[in-house]
């Protein structure tokens, strides 16, 4: 069966944010790379750490694709701590917008587009409709 718009949108939305993520783990990388961090240490484990969410959102946005429910779920997941981390940098002076913006309205987005995509595959799913019979035997 072919994907939902909302799903494909859903995954396109988690493969930007693995991207996005990817080119910070870059950046990190060059700074760790040009000695700017103040721990060695703590910049690689912010780096391995960030590759790890890039990797994590890429294989959501294919099993989201795929409309496996564990894909859905850890991007569900995903976006919540985006929108968190939108609404928590408003308590920064000065507001940087942008960054609230990108991150927060881009997560919520997503979450928008993932919970529109579940209703979607569920309404769509045989298993979850009772088509096949209540699965009561006796």
């Amino acid at each position: 069966m072919r994907p939902s718009g909302p799903t494909i949108a859903a995954a396109i939305v988690l493969a930007l944010e693995g991207v996005a993520l990817a080119v910070i783990c870059l950046i990190e990388l060059i700074a760790l790379g040009a000695g700017q961090t103040a721990s060695t240490a703590s910049g690689i484990a912010l780096i391995v750490l960030t590759l790890l969410a890039a990797v994590a959102l890429g294989a959501f946005s294919w099993g989201t694709l795929h409309r496996a429910s564990w894909a859905r779920s850890g991007g569900v997941v995903f976006q919540a701590l985006g929108v968190a981390l939108g609404l928590a940098s408003l308590s920064l002076e000065p507001k940087v917008w942008l960054f609230t913006g990108a991150v927060g309205g881009t997560a919520l987005i997503g979450l928008v587009l993932l919970i529109s995509a579940t209703r979607r595959d569920g309404a769509s799913d045989p298993r979850l409709r009772g088509d096949e019979g209540s699965g009561d035997r006796g």
